[in-house]
């Protein structure tokens, strides 16, 4: 049997809104998809899981019609599986490792855990019974997928969790980062309800650092997790990037997709743009370039390797290509134009040539005399994000030369202080960020 594949919207239709573009399988679709396992004894694709979902098992409930048991065994791993269903890069992961893609397609593990997940937040399943609450207490900066693993992980064994949010709304990069059109919000929103259910509390609008520090969240509980994330973008240094119409890929997605940009009503509404280059090749810049089309943007990708060596997931560059989106490939920005009004006019760029394989990648040099220039009237930088140390301050929290907190098995040099995600490793996947707040939360309940 083949994959089943997932119906979508039409690419003429999805470029005129912000609704999710894959639509999920229905019950038969899953009941085909899921007799597709071979049940494997040795099962590579728990290995390949960040979280070790046992992934065979859920299946398996699948095909016996057990939904619910299904979602029992996912969230036994997960705490997320909803989001983790649509925007987990399993043809690097889980699918990556399944013995039915050596020969053929892997068994389409994300779409089925998406399945599954559904059907709990339809039909308000519950995995969790019978907590046995104890006297110790854990609070948790940042909402982000770190944040709330480690929340979930340790609510459901029992212990009170008080989370921090500097935003009015929690869910970190869920919420604020990724679009509509691949993760829709009010998902992001049951999911957090179902650890709220757990007596998960969540504080918004506090910036730690500045409303209240760690050493204060110290003396208040008997452990502390950083899963502040990484959210301060980066840019290339070039002239001209202190125009008017130069953006982060974090603003463009935050004002679209935390403060609906693109609707009629909005209060911050992007400036309508004729051409516009988004500057970039990983997933961030993917959302960003498709999201401006969305807006009736002539939208071009800007990357100054070639398509093989493009880091977004294969998935997302088949469906910006479908929706029309310009690659610009091979080409890298030396300057950006402006107007006497500080306005953007075009960019002077250059194109570029790959070289030897260094560290596991094609690196590039410029071809020399290929300088020229392209017209357009706006540029977002999607180079990657560090880490804001805001909620760091007074802390004497060890740093690495990179900016990037130290730990030791994620503990950080404070007593009783843990942190992981993005903060720690650099800009990373959900699924990554979310393994390190389970194993944070592990390390916690080991030492109480």
């Amino acid at each position: 049997m083949e994959r089943i594949k997932m119906r979508m919207q039409s690419p003429q239709d999805r470029i005129n809104n912000f609704n999710e573009v894959e639509l999920g399988y229905n019950d038969k679709e899953a009941l085909e998809e899921a007799n597709r396992c071979l049940q494997c004894l040795n099962p590579r694709c728990v290995k390949g899981c960040p979280v070790n979902i046992e992934i065979p098992k859920f299946i398996k409930e699948i095909k016996e019609g057990n939904i619910e048991k299904a979602y029992e065994i996912i969230k036994n791993s997960s705490s997320l599986p909803a989001v983790c269903g649509r925007v987990c890069p399993q043809e690097k992961q889980c699918e990556g490792m399944c013995v039915k893609g050596i020969k053929g397609e892997a068994i389409a593990i994300g779409a089925l855990e998406r399945y599954v997940a559904d059907c709990a937040l339809k039909n308000n399943y519950s995995s969790v019974l019978n907590i046995e609450k104890n006297s110790k207490k854990v609070a948790i900066v940042g909402s982000g997928p770190a944040g709330l693993t480690c929340a979930g992980e340790l609510a459901k064994n029992g212990y009170s969790v008080t989370i921090y949010e500097v935003l009015h709304e929690a869910g970190g990069v869920l919420t604020y980062g990724i679009p509509e059109f691949r993760l829709p919000k009010e998902i992001v929103k049951k999911e957090i309800e179902s650890l709220k259910k757990l007596d998960v509390e969540i504080k918004t609008d506090i910036p730690v650092g500045n409303a209240i520090t760690i050493d204060d969240l110290r003396k208040e509980y008997d452990y502390v997790f950083l899963g502040q994330g990484a959210g301060l973008p980066k840019f290339m240094g070039i002239p001209g990037e202190e125009g008017n119409e130069v953006f982060s890929a974090n603003e463009i997605l935050t004002r679209i997709n935390l403060m609906k940009a693109y609707k009629s009503d909005s209060k911050t509404p992007i400036k309508k743009s004729k051409k516009a280059y988004v500057i970039g090749g990983g997933n961030v810049a993917m959302d960003a370039v498709r999201s401006l089309k969305r807006l009736g943007i002539e939208a071009h990708l800007m990357y100054r390797r070639g398509e093989d060596e493009l880091p977004a997931r294969k998935v997302e560059i088949e469906h910006a290509k479908e929706e029309g989106i310009i690659f610009d490939l091979l080409t890298n920005p030396k300057k950006i134009l402006l107007d006497e009004n500080n306005n953007v006019i075009g960019m002077e760029v250059i194109d570029m040539e790959l070289s030897d394989i260094v560290d596991g990648r094609r690196s590039v040099n410029e071809k020399l005399g290929s300088e020229h220039r392209v017209d357009c009237d706006m540029v977002v930088m999607a180079l990657g994000t560090s880490p804001n140390h805001e909620a760091l301050k007074n802390s004497n929290i060890k740093l690495d030369e990179k900016g990037l907190i130290v730990v030791d098995e994620l503990k950080t040099s404070l007593d009783n202080v843990y942190a992981g995600g993005d903060s720690v490793t650099g800009s990373a996947t959900v699924i990554l960020a979310m393994e390190a707040g389970k194993k944070a939360a592990k390390r916690i309940m080991e030492e109480l």
